[in-house]
C-alpha cells in the first residue's frame, strides 16, 4: 500500500475475481459487467470499507486519557495529535486508501455504463456511482484538507478529484483547491441524485437511495453553508418534516430491551429506520472504542450527558453502561461481527457495519439551517421533535422555548443558543461515532487532551494539526504533504 498512491481499476477487479460476496466467476470480471446487475454487484464495493469513526472521535474533545485501558498506536498518535505511521484499519492512511478504492469501483461502474450499448438501462447504478464518488472525495477533503471557508476555499490545496479508472501504478496528480472540489462534488450530487430509484435494490440501505442521497445533500449544503439547500433537501430525504417515525426509541422501545447485546446489535441494522445508509467496514473499533486509555471517561460522560438535562430539565433516556473496570463509559451501539477465513478456522477479520446517514443528523442540519436562516419556530420544533424521543418523561410542559435556551447557554443572540443546542444534543446523539469531529471542524472549537503525566496538548482553532497529513507515498504521485 505504501508503494502506490491510489488503487487502480485492475485492483478493484483483482479484488472481486477473489471476493465470492461479489463477482467470482471469471478471472477478469471487466469483461463481465454487462448487466445491471452486476454493475450493481460492483457498487457493492464503491463505498471506503475501512471505518473513520476511530480516526474522528479519538481527535475530538469527546475523549480523555484515562489512565487505564489497552494501548493502541494508532489511538495513541491521533489522541496526540501526531502523524501517525500505521496504516492499517481505523488509520488515516487505510482511510485514505479505502476512498479511493472506493473511488476506483464507481469510476469503473461509471466507465462501464458509459461504454454499453444501452447506457439508460444503466440509469440507477450511474446515480449510486456519482453519489458513491461524491461521498468518498468529500470524506477525504474533510480530512486531509482545510475546512470549507469560502474566503479561502479557493486557494486551500484539496485532494485530488479523481474521475476515471486508473491504468498505471504511479500517476501524477495535483491537489487543486477545496473549492475545485467541493464543486466536482456538487456536480456529481446533482447529477446523480435524480437518477436514484429505490426499488433497483432488495436492500436500498445499503446502497445509495433516494432518502440517503437527500441525507448526503443536507450534510454537504451545510458545510458549505448553503442553509436554504440544506433545508431543501432535508425535506426529500424525510418527507414532510415528520421525523418522529424515523428516531430511535431511546426512551420509548429501546427502553424495553434489557439485553445489552440486542442493543448493540440494532443499532445498525437495516430495519431501523433511523438508518439511511450503511456500510460494511473493517474495523476494531467496536473493541477499542470502550477499553483503549484514550476514551470517554465517567467524568467526560456527565459533560455530554448531564443530569439534568438543561434544556429540558429531564433525563437522558440513552443507556449507558461502565466499562473497563468502571472506568470507561459507553453507548451500546458499535457492534462487531467476525468473519473466518475458512469454516474451520479460527482466525479471521472484524468488520462493523457503519450508519454513514442517520434521520437524526438530517433532523440536525435542518434544524442548524433553520437556526441561520432566522427560522426560530422550525429550529425549535426540530429539536423538540429530537427531545421527545431522548429525555425521559418529555412532555409540553418541560420542552425546549426560547427562555430555556438563553438560561442554559448564556446567550442572548437566539441563533448563536439554537445553534448551541444543536451541537450539545449532537454531541450526545454521535458519541463514539466521530460526527463531533466535523462541529469542531466547522466552528474552530479547540481541543484540549490532557495526559496523566501532566502534559496538556492544545488544538487551537487554527493549529495546522486539524488537517490530517497525507500519506508519505503520496510524494511519488506529485502531491505536497500538509503544513506542519
Amino acid at each position: 500500500m505504501k508503494n502506490i498512491f491510489l488503487y487502480i481499476s485492475c485492483l478493484v477487479v483483482l479484488t472481486l475475481s477473489a471476493c465470492n460476496k461479489y463477482l467470482d466467476k471469471e478471472p477478469d470480471n471487466r469483461a463481465k459487467l454487462n448487466s445491471p446487475e452486476k454493475v450493481s454487484q460492483l457498487l457493492g464495493t464503491a463505498y471506503p470499507q475501512f471505518n473513520y469513526q476511530p480516526i474522528a472521535e479519538t481527535m475530538s474533545d469527546n475523549v480523555t486519557d484515562i489512565g487505564n485501558g489497552q494501548t493502541d498506536n494508532t489511538i495513541h498518535d491521533l489522541y496526540f495529535y501526531i502523524d501517525t505511521k500505521e496504516n492499517q484499519q481505523d488509520s488515516p492512511e487505510g482511510y485514505w486508501y479505502a476512498c479511493y478504492s472506493a473511488i476506483a469501483a464507481a469510476n469503473l461502474a461509471l466507465e462501464t455504463i458509459n461504454k454499453a450499448p444501452d447506457p439508460n438501462t444503466f440509469r440507477n447504478q450511474k446515480g449510486e456511482a456519482l453519489l458513491a464518488r461524491a461521498y468518498a472525495h468529500f470524506m477525504l477533503v474533510n480530512f486531509f484538507s482545510k475546512f470549507y471557508d469560502v474566503a479561502t476555499a479557493s486557494s486551500d490545496p484539496g485532494i485530488p478529484y479523481v474521475t476515471e479508472p486508473e491504468t498505471v501504478v504511479i500517476k501524477q496528480y495535483e491537489r487543486k483547491t477545496v473549492q475545485y472540489v467541493y464543486d466536482m462534488v456538487e456536480k456529481d450530487i446533482l447529477e446523480g441524485l435524480p437518477l436514484i430509484e429505490d426499488k433497483a435494490y432488495n436492500v436500498p440501505k445499503y446502497h445509495f437511495n433516494r432518502s440517503a442521497a437527500n441525507a448526503f445533500a443536507t450534510r454537504f449544503y451545510l458545510f458549505k453553508k448553503d442553509y436554504n439547500k440544506t433545508i431543501q433537501y432535508a425535506n426529500l430525504s424525510i418527507p414532510g418534516n415528520n421525523y418522529l417515525p424515523y428516531l430511535r426509541g431511546w426512551n420509548s422501545s429501546y427502553q424495553n430491551i434489557t439485553d445489552v447485546t440486542e442493543l448493540f446489535k440494532i443499532y445498525a441494522k437495516s430495519t431501523e429506520p433511523a438508518n439511511l445508509l450503511l456500510v460494511e467496514t473493517q474495523s476494531l473499533w467496536s473493541r477499542n472504542y470502550y477499553n483503549v486509555r484514550y476514551g470517554v471517561s465517567e467524568e467526560k460522560q456527565s459533560q455530554i450527558f448531564p443530569r439534568p438535562d438543561p434544556l429540558t430539565g429531564g433525563t437522558f433516556a440513552y443507556k449507558l453502561y461502565s466499562a473497563y473496570e468502571g472506568t470507561h463509559s459507553l453507548v451500546p451501539k458499535i457492534d462487531e461481527y467476525f468473519v473466518k477465513v475458512s469454516v474451520n478456522a479460527n482466525i479471521g477479520d472484524p468488520y462493523v457495519m457503519v450508519p454513514l446517514f442517520t434521520a437524526e443528523e438530517v433532523l440536525f442540519n435542518q434544524a442548524e439551517a433553520y437556526a441561520s436562516t432566522g427560522n426560530v419556530a422550525g429550529a425549535l420544533a426540530n429539536l423538540n421533535a429530537y427531545a421527545s424521543t431522548r429525555i425521559n418523561n418529555y412532555s409540553a410542559s418541560n420542552n425546549i422555548t426560547e427562555s430555556r435556551i438563553r438560561s442554559a447557554f448564556g446567550a442572548n443572540d437566539i441563533r448563536a443558543g439554537l445553534i448551541a443546542a444543536i451541537l450539545y444534543y449532537k454531541r450526545a446523539e454521535f458519541v463514539h461515532e466521530g460526527m463531533r469531529w466535523f462541529d469542531i471542524l466547522r466552528y474552530k472549537i479547540p481541543v484540549v487532551h490532557p495526559t496523566r503525566e501532566g502534559q496538556v496538548i492544545t488544538l487551537t482553532r487554527d493549529d495546522p494539526r486539524r488537517v490530517l497529513q497525507l500519506p508519505q507515498s503520496t510524494t511519488l504521485a506529485g502531491l505536497a504533504p500538509n503544513p506542519r
